[in-house]
């Protein structure tokens, strides 16, 4: 009877814990089901192609979730990071430049630029939040309106004047669309990678402990001698740093960049690192299941529409999601507790 229990006991503990993943391959299944094409190696590579820069962006927000504030500023970083990358980066023989007599200058130049202006948007949120105490939602809500802003400034300057902006050198756009042994794009090997730098971070490194100890309980970490404030900065810096990269790769990736892009997509990361179990209250998380939360949505987007579902009702069954996952991960974290 005792083995009967304790078998019962894990196996209700397993599913508990592999909700999210029992999710994903469920949906995957309704999906191939459906549509047997949906089975393929092309497909895979085409949805994890598409969600690269979910992925790195939620990389970013979930160092933020861990410790426990969040960043709405995300998405209008990024797109700020893609304008630049896009202004920087044309071809020398182009039309229309964006700056019509700039030399012809190397792909390090608009990568660092991009990278390095987010950094110190990051940067920023993270003094502010630490050295004021002011809620995170309130100061990454008024960076997200500075960053449109200046956004809208630099894409307005003559001679470009609020047009979109095209002409990105062949050497950016293989790094969003290029492909390694004929098959693999380059974006995705560099979104595995960032996720692989992110978990070792958090896991292996004392920084990443002491996010985890913020997150928590702030107060409880600073008596045990962690530098809260420091670790703040620390996280929304980090966090400006992978919204550049992945900014640098969205427009490697379309070839080009306007105002809009990164509109709404903090709402994305945030929803993905909930639905992958990070906790919406800090101090929990785990980055295979942040990687599971993008996917989840990646296969919602791309897998309804390859089955014909109105991309209306997708939006219906993602508000579905997100309010579940929350609700569950609640009731699990008071079980635990």
């Amino acid at each position: 009877m005792d083995t009967a229990n304790t078998t019962a006991n894990k196996i209700k503990r397993f599913l508990i814990d592999n909700t999210i993943t029992l999710c994903l391959v469920l949906l995957v299944v309704i999906i191939i089901c459906i549509e047997p094409r949906f089975f393929s190696f092309n497909v895979l590579r085409d949805v994890l192609l598409q969600n690269s820069t979910k992925l790195i962006m939620a990389c970013g927000m979930m160092f933020v979730l861990i410790s426990g504030g969040v960043d709405l500023a995300a998405g209008r970083i990024l797109g700020l990071a893609a304008v630049v990358t896009a202004s920087l980066g044309q071809n020398f023989d182009y039309t229309r430049r964006f700056y019509p007599d700039m030399p012809d200058i190397p792909i390090i130049v608009p990568f660092l630029a991009a990278v390095l202006v987010c950094g110190v948007f990051g940067l920023a949120n993270g003094i502010i939040i630490a050295k004021f105490s002011i809620p995170p939602f309130i100061v990454t809500l008024g960076t997200q309106v500075i960053a449109w802003g200046v956004n809208l400034l630099y894409f307005d300057l003559p001679p470009n004047s609020s047009q979109p902006i095209g002409g990105v050198k062949s050497s950016i756009t293989f790094m969003g669309s290029g492909l390694v042994f004929g098959k693999i794009p380059v974006i995705i090997l560099i979104a595995l990678a960032v996720t692989v730098l992110v978990w070792f971070i958090l896991k292996k490194l004392r920084f990443g402990r002491n996010v985890y100890a913020v997150g928590g309980n702030a107060e409880a970490a600073n008596v045990s001698g962690i530098k809260v404030a420091s670790t703040l900065v620390g996280v929304y810096a980090i966090a400006g740093l992978l919204y550049g990269l992945a900014g640098f790769l969205e427009c490697a990736r379309t070839g080009g960049a306007t105002s809009a892009y990164g509109l709404n997509y903090e709402f994305d990361a945030i929803a993905s690192c909930v639905v992958g179990g990070v906790s919406n209250t800090g101090g929990i998380g785990t980055v295979p299941g942040m990687i599971v939360g993008v996917m989840i949505f990646g296969i919602i987007n791309y897998g309804l529409t390859f089955i014909g579902v109105n991309p209306y009702w997708q939006q219906i069954i993602k508000g579905v999601i997100i309010i579940a996952a929350v609700g569950f991960d609640i009731r699990k974290n008071l079980r635990r507790k």
